[in-house]
């Protein structure tokens, strides 16, 4: 009786083992077949160069619908799929494929130029009428900035980038340089929890 059991538990065995090892085998298929198209390399198998910075936005030169395209080489000795499907094995010096960078669209406002009016001349409004807003501007020259409490807080919002150019675009600010990411909670933001003490 025991050698019976002894037997149906290594059959048992057996068969979880092969479920199990098969499994493993088609997972490792897919995660092949997955990485051989260029696109899906892993991190390190690939260098992507930096995107060429026009001078007058400073931002990508291909810059369209706030997305840029960069060139990625894959590594040396690396195989992988391009788009048409032909295989290539690359030499570190061939690109491979294309990756998306996030820019902004810029209409010709720079951020140091708004800062410099709104600083100095905000008191009479220059830095209202150079974002767009003539409206304001006018007020703000009329009643000497709003007697200099408009002007403060008007200097606060446009160095922190909450006021911006009147039609909707960004700031022209240095590629490398101070810029701000507004971050807010939405409906989607997950939030944690709170714990009760």
């Amino acid at each position: 009786m025991a050698s019976r059991r002894g037997r149906l538990l290594c059959v048992g065995l057996f068969v979880v083992f092969s479920a199990v090892f098969s499994r493993l085998k088609l997972i490792s298929a897919e995660e092949t077949e997955a990485a051989e198209r260029c696109e899906h390399l892993s991190l390190g198998q690939f260098l992507c160069k930096d995107p060429t910075i026009d001078e007058a936005t400073q931002e990508p030169e291909n810059c369209r619908d706030k997305t840029a395209w960069v060139e990625c080489l894959p590594a040396p000795n690396i195989s992988c799929r391009l788009s048409n499907g032909t295989e290539v094995r690359f030499s570190g010096e061939e690109v491979g494929f294309n990756k998306t960078v996030a820019c902004r669209n810029v209409s010709g406002y720079s951020y140091k130029v708004a800062v410099a009016l709104s600083l100095f001349l905000g008191w009479l409004g220059a830095d209202r009428f150079y974002l767009g807003y003539p409206a304001l501007g006018l007020l703000k020259f009329c009643t000497v900035g709003f007697c200099g409490i408009g002007t403060l807080i008007d200097f606060i919002l446009v160095a922190m980038q909450i006021v911006g150019p009147a039609d909707g675009s960004n700031y022209i600010v240095d590629y490398y340089g101070a810029r701000l990411t507004r971050l807010s909670i939405t409906n989607q933001t997950y939030r944690k929890p709170h714990l009760s003490l």
